[in-house]
């Protein structure tokens, strides 16, 4: 099994951060890379649930700066749970990336982006 704990750490860390950042830190601009991150991560899961790209895109909407935190987190876990899934035994070829390569892109992203959105 894929362990997948150093993904759910670090988006579980920028997560916490963006919920006790004040409100002027996410209105200029934080909350708006915390979403386009977490845009990017539940992208990265669909595509690994569904390789063949037969499910029409969903897009995680913007409700707001005091809710990205939350919407990081859970665009996080479902990540995890799609690299877990897709390393499982049973699991086909589904993207051209190994689950273990997709993982650590998605680690330092998250890295990238928190450093960008908190400085």
């Amino acid at each position: 099994m894929l362990d997948t704990s150093p993904l759910t750490a670090a988006v579980e860390r920028f997560a916490d951060r963006l919920r006790s950042a004040p409100q002027s830190r996410l209105q200029r601009g934080a909350a708006a890379e915390a979403l386009e991150l977490a845009r990017e991560l539940a992208a990265a899961a669909q595509r690994l649930e569904d390789p063949s790209g037969a499910a029409p895109a969903r897009v995680m909407p913007d409700e707001g700066v005091f809710v990205v935190g939350d919407q990081l987190a859970v665009a996080g876990l479902d990540l995890a749970e799609a690299l877990r899934a897709a390393a499982g035994p049973g699991a086909g070829p589904g993207s051209a990336k190994a689950p273990s390569e997709v993982l650590d892109e998605a680690v330092a992203l998250v890295e990238r982006v928190e450093v960008r959105a908190m400085r």
